[in-house]
């Protein structure tokens, strides 16, 4: 875990006149940013090892698969259907943990500083999401790197590059957001965990993260349709394997994220006093 970073390091911007302008959120939300970014400065090893997990399944599982054929990927090697999934799951089980910082920036005073800044919940609680995004987008360098070192071939396009990066963003913002949301409610970090371990191997594996869906059994079908995490895959695998069509039609997949996203920002921004309780 990340080192917390004490209250008086935080700096809110204040009311300077008139507050609400897009510049004013701009500046709150890059306050937000910047601390997330301190964090990781200061225990980069913490990416490093989180790469351990994401290398075992792209080596390990993606090796024992590709050797058997047992599942059919159409025209791309099993570890090229493979990699957008494991960097989906990167970005989950990253973000699912978001929450435990809010509950200790609660003991430290943090959450209550952010409170009294003059910035909207929403802003205060989407900038949070979104600042989660730094880890998720470190950590994607971190498995597109092992996925070329073992040969996988990845769409190189700058466009689709740059889809990778707004996707991955998008899913950081969503999950860390949920994990803000538990947070809010169970407050304490023994709890959170528990919830946290419950909630991501069911959302991983009720997805295509790792197998098309056509394999899965009718009942878990709806399940995985109604799985976010599942159109987070969708659409990397869109983007990163050339030629590759998807699921879904690649704008579905991101208007999905970003509604899911806003509908959690704004159940967060009702919970996100208690926090400071």
């Amino acid at each position: 875990m990340s080192p917390s970073v004490s209250a008086d390091a935080v700096a809110v911007p204040r009311r300077a006149g008139g507050f609400g302008r897009i510049g004013d959120w701009g500046t709150q939300v890059g306050a937000i940013f910047g601390l997330e970014a301190r964090k990781l400065s200061h225990d980069p090893s913490e990416l490093l090892l989180r790469a351990v997990q994401p290398a075992l399944w792209l080596v390990v599982f993606g090796g024992v698969f590709s050797a058997v054929h047992a599942i059919d990927t159409g025209p791309y090697t099993y570890l090229q259907f493979l990699t957008p999934g494991v960097l989906a799951q990167s970005v989950l089980f990253i973000a699912i943990f978001y929450g435990i910082a809010s509950i200790r920036e609660r003991e430290l005073g943090i959450i209550t500083k952010f409170l009294v800044s003059p910035a909207p919940r929403t802003i205060l609680v989407g900038g949070r999401g979104l600042a989660a995004s730094l880890r998720g987008l470190s950590q994607a360098l971190l498995v597109v790197l092992i996925a070329t070192a073992l040969g996988v071939r990845l769409n190189p396009a700058p466009l689709a590059i740059v889809g990778v990066v707004v996707v991955i963003v998008l899913g950081s913002a969503l999950f860390s957001t949920l994990s803000m949301i538990i947070a809010s409610l169970v407050k304490t970090q023994e709890r959170f965990l528990g919830i946290g371990q419950l909630l991501t191997m069911p959302l991983f594996f009720a997805s295509n993260a790792i197998y098309p869906l056509s394999l899965m059994p009718g009942w878990l079908r709806p399940v995985a349709y109604a799985n976010p995490l599942t159109y987070l895959v969708d659409a990397l695998r869109t983007l990163m394997l050339p030629h590759e069509t998807g699921l879904f039609p690649l704008g579905v997949d991101i208007a999905v994220l970003v509604g899911v996203t806003v509908a959690l920002v704004l159940i967060e921004s009702r919970l996100y006093p208690r926090m400071a309780q």
